[in-house]
C-alpha cells in the first residue's frame, strides 16, 4: 500500500541550526508544533477530506497545532514544487504538508504527500500510497503516522482500531455489544448482536483477533474472534467465573483469572494450540487482571493478599511474586506498556478513581486523570497514549477518553452510545 516517491525526492536530513527541532515526547509539557496542512489537490472532495483527517489526528495527539487554513497566504497549485517558504514562515508554520490525490487507470486511489521544514527550506519526507477508495481514511491515518514519526522520532498510532463494549438501553437493562472502530471513533462496526452480554475484549498483539467473555450460554465463557472473517471459537469451558483474558506477546497463549468454589481467584495461562492450562498463582486471595510484559518474561497482576488490592509482578511461570505498589488506596487493571517501561493502572482513593502509570519496579507513580468513576486503561501500540472509560457524575453511563503520558491532553472519543472496556489494536498491516 505504501511506496517512496520518485528517485531524488527521498527524506532530507535537517542540517541547518535554524531547522525544525524534533519534538521530544518525553518532556512533561510539550508546546504543540505549529503545522500547516493544505488540502490535497484532487478532482473531488477527497483531497480535502484526507487532509482534514490528517490534521485531526495530529491535533488530537497534543503535539501539533494545525494552523487555520484562512491564514494561508500561498495557494498550493503544484505539490511537486517547493513552496514559497517565506509565505509559510510569516504565519509561523514550522512544518508544512502538501499533497495530491488521484485515480489510477485501474481505479485505485493514489495519495501522495510531502512534509516540508519551512524554516530550513527543505523537504523532510515524501511518500505515496495506493489503495482502494474505500480505504481513504486508512490512507489518511497512515500519512498522519508518517508525519508523526518524522517529527517526533516515535512510531505513530493513528492507523489502528479499538474494540470496545457498546452500551445502549436503560441502566437496568443495558445491551452490551462488542464493537470496533478506528482510533478516532469513525467507522463503528458491531461484532455481536447484543443478545448476550459481552465483556472485556482484548486484542491480540500479533493479529486482528480478540479474546472476550460472553454470557450467551448462561455462564461466562472465553472466546476467540477473528475480526475480519468473523470466525469464532471457544477458548475453554472453565468451571466458575473467568475474568479478563489477555494474550501473550506472541499471541500463542492467553492469561486469565479463574474464580473457584472456595471464593479464591487465581491466575492461569493457556496454550492456545494444545489447550494446556497452567496455574501461576496459588494464594488464599483474589489474584486477577494479569498482563504480560512485552517480552513475555513477566506478568503484572492485582492481588488483595496484603489486605487490599495492590499491584504485583511475577515471572511468566509464576515465580518471584513481588508487590510493587505501596500507595494509599486500592489498585486494579494493571497493563504493561508495549515499550516495557511503564505499567498503567486504575486507582481508587478518597472516593475518586484515577488512571495512572508507574515504572515496572513501582517507582515514579504519576496520576494522569482523576474523576468520579474511570477505569480500564489500554495502551496505544507506541506506548505514548492511553485510552480508558469514564463516567461523569449524573451522566448515566461511561464514555471513552484518551490521554497522553504528560496528563495534559485528555480527549473524549466520540461514540453514538455509552462505551466501556476499550482495547487498542496493534498497527494495522
Amino acid at each position: 500500500m505504501m511506496g517512496a516517491l520518485a528517485a531524488g525526492m527521498n527524506v532530507a536530513a535537517i542540517v541547518p541550526a535554524q531547522a525544525l527541532v524534533e519534538i521530544d515526547v518525553n518532556k512533561g509539557n510539550v508546546e504543540p508544533l505549529p503545522i500547516a496542512i493544505t488540502d490535497f489537490l484532487s478532482g473531488d472532495a477527497m483531497g480535502a477530506e484526507i487532509a482534514g483527517i490528517v490534521a485531526a489526528d495530529l491535533k488530537r495527539s497534543g503535539l501539533f497545532a494545525p494552523i487555520d487554513k484562512g491564514a494561508f497566504i500561498e495557494k498550493i497549485s503544484n505539490p511537486d514544487a517547493a513552496p514559497r517558504f517565506e509565505d509559510w514562515k510569516v504565519i509561523n508554520a514550522q512544518a508544512l504538508v502538501t499533497g495530491r490525490v488521484s485515480e489510477e487507470a485501474d481505479g485505485r486511489l493514489r495519495a501522495e504527500f510531502r512534509l516540508w521544514d519551512t524554516f530550513a527550506g527543505q523537504q523532510l519526507t515524501g511518500e505515496q500510497f495506493f489503495s482502494s477508495k474505500a480505504n481513504s481514511r486508512r490512507v489518511a491515518h497512515i500519512i498522519a503516522d508518517a508525519i508523526y514519526e518524522r517529527l517526533t522520532g516515535e512510531k505513530g498510532y493513528f492507523d489502528t482500531r479499538v474494540v470496545f463494549i457498546d452500551e445502549s438501553g436503560s441502566k437496568n437493562q443495558r445491551r452490551k455489544r462488542l464493537a470496533i472502530m478506528d482510533q478516532d471513533g469513525a467507522g463503528v462496526r458491531y461484532l455481536s448482536d447484543g443478545k448476550a452480554i459481552a465483556l472485556t475484549p482484548r486484542f491480540s498483539p500479533t493479529r486482528q483477533e480478540i479474546t472476550y467473555m460472553s454470557y450467551e450460554s448462561g455462564e461466562p465463557r472465553v472466546y476467540l474472534l477473528q475480526i475480519e472473517t468473523g470466525q469464532r471459537e471457544l477458548v475453554g469451558n472453565f468451571p466458575g467465573m473467568t475474568f479478563a483474558p489477555r494474550f501473550s506477546p506472541d499471541g500463542q497463549k492467553v492469561i486469565m483469572s479463574l474464580l473457584r468454589e472456595d471464593g479464591n481467584s487465581n491466575i492461569f495461562s493457556m496454550d492456545l494450540r494444545s489447550r494446556t492450562t497452567t496455574r501461576l498463582t496459588n494464594s488464599n486471595a483474589i489474584d486477577t487482571s494479569p498482563s504480560y510484559s512485552p517480552d513475555g518474561s513477566q506478568v503484572v497482576f492485582t492481588s488483595d493478599r496484603g489486605g487490599q488490592p495492590q499491584i504485583y509482578v511475577m515471572g511468566a511461570d509464576g515465580s518471584g511474586q513481588n508487590r510493587i505498589s505501596f500507595g494509599g488506596g486500592s489498585y486494579s487493571t494493571p497493563v504493561w506498556s508495549p515499550r516495557g517501561d511503564l505499567v498503567a493502572f486504575t486507582k481508587q482513593s478518597g472516593g475518586q478513581f484515577s488512571i495512572g502509570v508507574m515504572k515496572t519496579d513501582g517507582s515514579g507513580e504519576r496520576i494522569l486523570s482523576t474523576g468520579f468513576q474511570q477505569e480500564g486503561p489500554t495502551w496505544a501500540p507506541n506506548g505514548r497514549v492511553l485510552m480508558f472509560f469514564k463516567e461523569e457524575a449524573g451522566s448515566g453511563g461511561p464514555r471513552l477518553h484518551s490521554i497522553d503520558l504528560t496528563g495534559r491532553n485528555e480527549q473524549a472519543i466520540p461514540t453514538a452510545n455509552f462505551a466501556s472496556d476499550p482495547a487498542w489494536s496493534p498497527l494495522l498491516e
